[in-house]
């Protein structure tokens, strides 16, 4: 069943509701692949440039301090050895990087665990925009207290459309902003809430608009009909298919007088004969 939350404005009120995408905000939280996921994240955040010296690196003990034999003491070759009092460190650490290797799919599954957990303890929240057109902080701290948000805020915000969003949230201590491709299962962990706008929410989410959603159905449009097909035209000097062909000894007789009616007329005339 989808997962339905109001789609909320930042004066506190609702225009509707949206469904959220199942794929995202509805699996069961894997909770061991978070943990792997988060340890991966810490341990790459470190910058691995701590370094001590070793015995061939600190300056100085180059000469043996006492002879080999005949002191009573133990043998010595250098005073820079580690047990030495400003001697090097034995097994000391180097700069190295701490980075492990966690898979995309894995590192996409712990996001929408992560998701998927705060979702199901209703700490998230969808504005349908910021419509703030200059930064101010005290709008900010408003539209806080509007849509009930307490303890720490995670809000998701798009880099073109949310700058003055950005600039007005930015100097509160217990919000964290964040762009949409920066999401991590991390941040989402260390935070109470988490806010979206509903141009910038994960998965592919569905609008219902409150105002419509009870309005009476839209009839069908009436099916139209396909137009009747044309007689083909037929030629007069073509052949009609199916016609029987009438052989010409059934042909009926011409009379003479038909004969002589159809004949042109031709006027006799006398011919004088020539005289030889």
């Amino acid at each position: 069943m989808a997962l339905t939350i109001p789609l909320r404005t930042v004066d506190g009120g609702s225009v509707g509701s949206i469904d959220l995408d199942e794929s995202v905000f509805g699996i069961e939280p894997n909770v061991a692949v978070m943990h792997q996921v988060v340890t991966a994240q810490l341990a790459a955040a470190r910058s691995g440039t701590q370094s001590t010296k070793t015995r061939a690196e600190v300056r100085g003990g180059g000469k043996k301090p006492f002879k080999q034999k005949g002191t009573g003491r133990a043998r010595q070759g250098s005073t820079r050895a580690p047990h030495w009092v400003g001697g090097g460190v034995a097994l000391g650490p180097k700069p190295r990087s701490y980075r492990q290797r966690t898979p995309k799919k894995m590192v996409q599954l712990a996001l929408r665990s992560a998701l998927s957990d705060r979702a199901s303890s209703e700490h998230v929240a969808v504005i349908d925009e910021w419509p703030w057109t200059q930064p101010k902080t005290a709008d900010a701290k408003a539209a806080l207290a509007a849509l009930g948000l307490e303890g720490k805020v995670l809000i998701v915000l798009d880099r073109e459309k949310d700058h003055n969003t950005y600039r007005s949230f930015r100097n509160l201590p217990h919000v964290q902003l964040m762009l949409t491709g920066e999401l991590n299962a991390y941040d989402v962990l260390c935070n109470d809430w988490i806010v979206f706008a509903r141009y910038n929410l994960p998965g592919t989410a569905t609008q219902v608009d409150e105002s419509t959603a009870t309005a009476a159905p839209t009839p069908a449009p009436a099916p139209v009909s396909a137009p009747e097909p044309e007689a083909p035209v037929v030629n007069e000097a073509d052949p009609v298919e199916g016609a029987v062909d009438i052989p010409a000894d059934d042909e009926p007789d011409t009379t003479v007088a038909d004969a002589t009616d159809a004949a042109p007329d031709t006027e006799e005339t006398d011919t004088e004969e020539t005289p030889s």
